[in-house]
Parts: structure tokens; sequence; C-alpha cells
């Protein structure tokens, strides 16, 4: 029998909805794998949803419904480019999308009606992976380090994942099998930089860094920015849209004596992601950890030879090198959580959320 699982991921980037076609026995494969584009309207939809307004519930419903529906589409085109008959899945995992993380009042809400991908597909789909971690105490995220760990610790070098989404995560793998995996958010990665020069010059993303990299580092703005208290809080921590969005930008912009130029706030902007991250690293007693980087800030070259520069002990690449392209990791992690649920297996890792312990995570549904 085909052990085939599905893994869907939309981030906080809100570029695509990514869906991989994945086997873990006897070995990890990655068979096939798609990007299914996220129309504006949804888009638009889902960044008004971040944030409080008016008719939210209602808001809310349709749009938890478009989206399952447009889930259960990207999974039909994978099947169908890759020849895979829906009959040798065993099963979706579905992140869904975020619109509101709140773990300091106990709650994250995704949407992206599993039941609707379910309905389409007519494959058993699990979904609402965040909430019984919350429910034990904990952040709720990030829940991607125990899928590191199960892929790529090693027993000889200390590793560091770093996670480039819409906000920035680090896995912590230290060699010393006595010591556990930690990880957490450590601030935005892509999602001012992308919310900027949008703004600006109406393009989804600064390619490759180039705008950042033609502008010059505004200290002030920095040393602004870097004094939020999020950097400063201690782990376990999680964070979102609702904290690092265009508002609290502007917010650090309009304390500066005069209007900056453009392209030095994207630069400023770079400097805060790679400066956060490898202030964090830097707090961790690992040993000249190797740096992977995975989502689609691992692909701005000048963020990655920005961290190489303020982590010149460390080697760094993408976790290409290690077996799995760093635009497939997390859509991959979510078929792992899939396949971990219905072996009744845990899949969230207490010393990385604070939870009171491992939990079993998600909800299923019958096709």
């Amino acid at each position: 029998m085909s052990q085939y699982y599905i893994g869907l991921m939309s981030g906080t980037s809100l570029d695509s909805v990514d869906a991989v076609l994945v086997r873990f026995e006897p070995e990890f494969e990655l068979l096939a794998w798609h990007e299914h584009a996220l129309p504006e309207p949804q888009r638009q939809s889902i960044l008004q949803l971040t944030q409080p307004g008016d008719n939210e519930i209602e808001h809310l419903g349709l749009l938890d419904r478009q989206l399952g529906e447009l889930f259960a589409d990207a999974v039909n085109t994978l099947l169908e480019r890759s020849g895979t008959d829906p009959a040798d899945i065993i099963a979706i995992g579905s992140h869904g999308q975020t619109i509101r993380h709140r773990p300091e009042k106990g709650f994250s809400l995704q949407i992206g009606d599993p039941a609707s991908i379910a309905e389409h597909t007519g494959i058993t789909t699990l979904a609402d992976f965040r909430r019984r971690d919350l429910a034990a105490g904990g952040q709720g995220a990030p829940l991607v380090p125990p899928f590191h760990e199960h892929l790529f610790r090693s027993h000889k070098q200390d590793r560091v994942l770093v996670n480039l989404g819409g906000m920035a995560n680090i896995t912590l793998l230290p060699a010393n099998p006595q010591q556990d995996v930690s990880g957490y958010d450590t601030g935005p990665g892509n999602v001012l930089m992308d919310t900027w020069i949008q703004r600006q010059q109406g393009k989804a993303f600064d390619r490759h860094g180039d705008w950042a990299r033609s502008g010059q580092v505004i200290e002030e703005l920095l040393d602004s920015m870097l004094s939020d208290a999020y950097f400063h809080q201690p782990p376990p921590k999680s964070t979102g849209r609702e904290t690092f969005n265009s508002e609290w930008l502007e917010r650090a912009i309009t304390r500066l004596a005069e209007a900056p130029r453009a392209e030095d706030v994207q630069a400023t902007l770079l400097e805060l992601t790679a400066r956060s991250l490898a202030d964090a690293i830097k707090t961790h007693s690992l040993a000249q950890p190797e740096l992977y980087l995975c989502g689609g800030g691992s692909h701005n070259q000048g963020l990655h030879q920005r961290l190489q520069q303020l982590l010149p002990d460390s080697q760094i690449s993408t976790t290409e090198a290690l077996g799995l392209h760093p635009d497939w990791m997390e859509a991959t992690a979510f078929a792992w959580f899939a396949m971990r649920t219905l072996n009744r297996k845990t899949a969230s890792r207490a010393s990385v959320t604070g939870a009171r312990g491992d939990r079993i995570l998600g909800a299923i549904h019958l096709p």
C-alpha cells in the first residue's frame, strides 16, 4: 500500500499556497510539489482579518470556506500534475491560514475549512494543529522544530535551522543528545521588507535583496525598532502580523527627525531581520553551529550575506544541502504532522512551545 501524504502551507508572507506530495517510509522522499496562486481578493481579505475590524465574523466565515476550496484546488492540481491517484493518499495535513495569533490570550486562529478540503478531494484531512498545544499552556508556535529534529539533527555538529517566512524563527539542534531541541520566533522575517517594497514600488518582494543593498542602514531607525519589547523577551515566544506590521513600521519612521530615503528604510529592515536573528543565535551556547536557511527569505542573497558577516564562525547554506528544498520545508512538515497524528504520536515539543508536555496535534476530517 502506498504511504503518501500531502502537506499544505499558506504562511504569513501571503504569496501562495504550497502543496507537496511526500512519503516518509521506508525513507523520506519529496515526490511532487506545486505552488498555487493566492488570488488578490483573498489576500486582501486575509490582511484585513489580521487586524481588528468591523463585521469580522461574516468576513471570517466567507473567507474560511473560500480558502478551504482553494486549498482543495491546490491538492487536486498537485495530484493531476503528478499523475497520482487520490486513493493512494493516506491523508492531507493542512496548516491553514493564520489570521490571528494571540498566545498571550491562549488562542491562535487558522482558517481554510478542512471539511471543504476533505469534501472536494475525497481524502482524509487533518488541520487545526496549534490549538492543542495552546490548550496545554504552550505558545502554539513554532511547531516545525520536532520535524527539523526528525530529519536534520546531527550527533556530530550543532545545527540551527532558520525559517525565513513572514516571521523568522530558529530551531536549535544541539549535537549533544542530552540537550533538548528548542526554537522560537526571533521577530520579522520578510514581512516588513515585503510590506515596504509593495508600498514604494508595487513589487511583491525585494528580489535577492538588491533594493536593500542599494541603501544605507539608518542606525537611529534600527535602534528604535530593536528596542521593541519582543526582542528582549525570553523564549518560549512567538509573534506575527499582530505585532510586526505596517503600522508598527510607520510609528518607528515617524519618530525620525527627518524623512528617510525609501531604499534606506529597506536596508534597515533587512538589517533588522539579520541582526535580530544573529543576536538570538549568539545567546545560545552552540559550538560554531552550521546554519541552514529555509523559507522564501532563503533566496534573499543580501540577507544571506549579512547573516554570514554577523555569524562569521558558522557555515551558512540552505536546507537544499540537507536534501530538502527550502521552499517546501513547512508544507512537508505538516504532512509529517498528519502522519504523526494518525499514528497517535506526539508532534509538538514542550521545550519549544512551553506547554505542559508534548501533545498529539490536529483534528481529523474523514472524507
